[in-house]
């Protein structure tokens, strides 16, 4: 399939992120890989404390209290933010993906996709030279030293009682108001993430 401009469509597109919650910039990166494939792959990552590993460039992304959303959590997230945003449900797929496990990868999303990311900062170099070391096709659909919003940003405002609702997709903020996870500060929020461990 051929894009408005000229380009061919991707088959399938993979894209990734933890979604600790999903926000608006997650959307925005959802949405342009989407436009670019028949078929989106969503690959959420740390799908549990177990494929969370250590990472050099970006260790705080590893703590229990910047994943405080499970992965069925997460996966509403992403669900919901592609409904609402008109995305055909058929042309998606959402699977868990141990980013810090990459020799697993090949068992979680198909390794003859075109995975596309997004760069902010030396984590995203590390990703995108992961994933080229595994031999997979690649393209980078920006390099931007801003950000919309980040989890880190939205997860401080939920744990102080700021407006974070402005900072999700529409669909997202009753994800998260209907399953308790309103904030790490919620005392039943910590004891699951601290069990985690």
């Amino acid at each position: 399939m051929t894009l408005a401009g000229g380009e061919d469509r991707a088959r399938v597109g993979v894209v990734h992120g933890r979604f600790q919650p999903l926000h608006l910039g997650h959307l925005e990166y959802l949405l342009a890989a989407q436009r670019l494939c028949q078929t989106l792959v969503v690959g959420i990552t740390s799908p549990d404390p177990w494929l969370r590993g250590s990472e050099p460039t970006n260790s705080a992304r590893g703590e229990p209290e910047a994943n405080p959303f499970t992965f069925y959590e997460r996966y509403l997230m992403v669900q919901c933010s592609l409904r609402g945003a008109g995305v055909d449900p058929a042309a998606t797929q959402i699977v868990p993906f141990p980013h810090s496990y990459p020799e697993r990868l090949c068992h979680y999303a198909p390794i003859d996709a075109l995975y596309f990311l997004t760069i902010y900062d030396a984590w995203g170099e590390a990703k995108l030279q992961r994933f080229q070391d595994l031999g997979l096709q690649t393209r980078v659909l920006w390099r931007r030293d801003w950000r919309l919003t980040s989890g880190r940003e939205v997860r401080a405002l939920i744990r102080g009682g700021g407006p974070w609702q402005p900072l999700l997709p529409d669909a997202v903020v009753p994800v998260i108001e209907s399953h308790g996870a309103l904030a790490e500060a919620d005392p039943a929020l910590d004891a699951r993430a601290g069990a985690q461990q």
